[in-house]
């Protein structure tokens, strides 16, 4: 009987530290603000022929998502929204895409926009320790990581996400 009651102890202590990893703190990603954006190459549209059912799960992706592998973004100098979705297995991620989208449109020649799909680029997913998706990187022009969020974003959250990679001159004028 008592060992009975051990095994159900230990298998209890078991279940708590596995799920223990559910419970991390938005950002939960090993990789911390202010850390180095790690720089690795990924699957560009040049890389696959123009042909974006290669390169993304999404419906209707936008070609300016998929210019740069992440090395290459990084070395511009520019800052970055790094946007993690698959779409092909993740309902909530079409809406994510969908507002990043937008807010390319309103800031593209300010920042680079880039969209990393797990069937796709998974190198990416374990390089910047993505646990699932969505999850949003913004990364200023030094490559350093300022802004992480995992889960769904709301517009404001994302354009917030966006300001605080901006140069501060920059970002004032974008607001208004």
């Amino acid at each position: 009987m008592a060992n009975h009651h051990l095994s159900r102890v230990f298998v209890g202590l078991l279940l708590s530290a596995s799920l223990a990893g559910c419970n991390r703190p938005p950002g939960g990603s090993e990789l911390g603000l202010g850390s180095v954006a790690p720089r690795l190459p990924t699957k560009t549209l040049a890389d696959v022929g123009g042909d974006m059912t290669r390169i993304t799960t999404y419906r209707q992706p936008d070609e300016r998502m998929y210019q740069y592998s992440l090395d290459k973004a990084l070395a511009t100098g520019k800052p970055i929204l790094l946007e993690f979705a698959t779409p092909g297995h993740c309902s909530i991620c079409d809406r994510q895409l969908q507002i990043t989208k937008s807010l390319l449109d309103k800031y593209q020649g300010q920042v680079l926009f880039l969209h990393m799909d797990q069937y796709e680029n998974p190198e990416a997913f374990k390089a910047y320790q993505v646990m699932g998706d969505p999850w949003t990187f913004a990364i200023d022009g030094k490559g350093i990581v300022r802004y992480q969020q995992p889960g769904p974003m709301l517009y404001r959250e994302m354009e917030s996400a966006i300001q605080s990679v901006l140069p501060q001159r920059t970002a004032a004028t974008a607001a208004n």
